[in-house]
């Protein structure tokens, strides 16, 4: 039987509805804009008559992008940076999260107040490039994905997920069934675990997708470089009209090649992360929403 909606309820669904939608609009119109304005003309961008429409469609920022030999390798090298540093980065997180949470393990409390320890305090960009040095990872690969390996908020989130969700009594029946410590992790914990691994797994890819400043920092190799750093360098050569890749007339041309490359860079670099999110979004909600109720 469906009960009648009194009349401040329906007016209440209004009033949340278009509120919603206000907020939705507010959060999506930036990166439609964005969308738009990367496949409109840029004097129409710039004076201001792109904003619901593409005005003047053309595709000429991601020709002049994707001519450059080096956004392949950089989107190459993200994709490894990513899958080689998520995988390090969700391991490593797995295993301590889950070690923190057994009530047994001897001296866990010394181990998570030195865990908390470092959010608060750090040795610094200098001592940090010094210790990358000394261990011979300045310019490979391995200066992008181990310095962050592990996080702190990470292993605390983890931790606090497995305290919540993976029942004492769970693990004492698979004791008594005759169950390892490593199979009821691998059997049973991680199978149960799907929301927090998703979360984890995305905040990884993100993080690697995004990262920028390492990669300034320890790359010398060009064929090294992300696609951040990759997409910044066309951006600062196409600026420089001595040392631009295309032919421009005049100043003029040069910076509406510009502008109209801006945009198409900002949804190149974008692409992957929308794509996998959707993906990942129901067991992302879940899992924060349950790593939270506890600490």
């Amino acid at each position: 039987m469906i009960l009648k909606q009194s009349r401040a309820d329906r007016w209440f669904d209004i009033l949340n509805y278009s509120f919603l939608t206000l907020i939705m609009v507010i959060v999506m119109y930036p990166l439609y804009l964005i969308i738009i304005s990367s496949i409109s003309d840029p004097n129409s961008v710039n004076g201001g008559l792109v904003w619901i429409i593409p005005d003047g469609f053309t595709m000429e920022g991601y020709k002049r992008i994707f001519m450059d030999q080096r956004i392949w390798t950089g989107y190459r090298n993200s994709l490894f940076y990513a899958a080689l540093g998520t995988a390090i980065n969700v391991t490593l997180t797995l295993g301590a999260g889950y070690a923190l949470s057994r009530t047994d393990l001897v001296g866990r409390k010394i181990f998570m107040f030195l865990i908390v320890f470092t959010m608060f305090f750090g040795g610094g960009l200098i001592p940090t490039y010094l210790l990358v040095k000394e261990l011979g990872m300045v310019n490979t690969i391995w200066s992008q994905v181990i310095p962050n390996a592990v996080g702190a908020f990470n292993i605390i989130i983890t931790r606090t997920f497995f305290q919540s969700t993976i029942p004492k009594e769970l693990q004492d029946a698979a004791e008594i069934d005759g169950c390892t410590d490593a199979k009821f992790f691998f059997k049973i914990v991680l199978p149960l675990s799907m929301p927090i691994v998703a979360v984890m797994v995305l905040f990884s890819v993100v993080g690697h997708w995004n990262s920028y400043f390492q990669a300034l920092i320890y790359l010398r190799n060009e064929s090294l470089f992300p696609l951040q750093i990759v997409l910044r360098e066309i951006l600062i050569v196409n600026q420089t009209q001595d040392n631009m890749m295309i032919t421009a007339k005049d100043d003029a041309e040069m910076l509406r090649i510009v502008d109209v490359m801006k945009y198409g860079v900002i949804i190149v670099a974008s692409l992957p992360v929308l794509i996998l999110y959707p993906f990942l979004q129901r067991y992302f909600v879940k899992g924060v929403m349950i790593g939270s109720l506890k600490g």
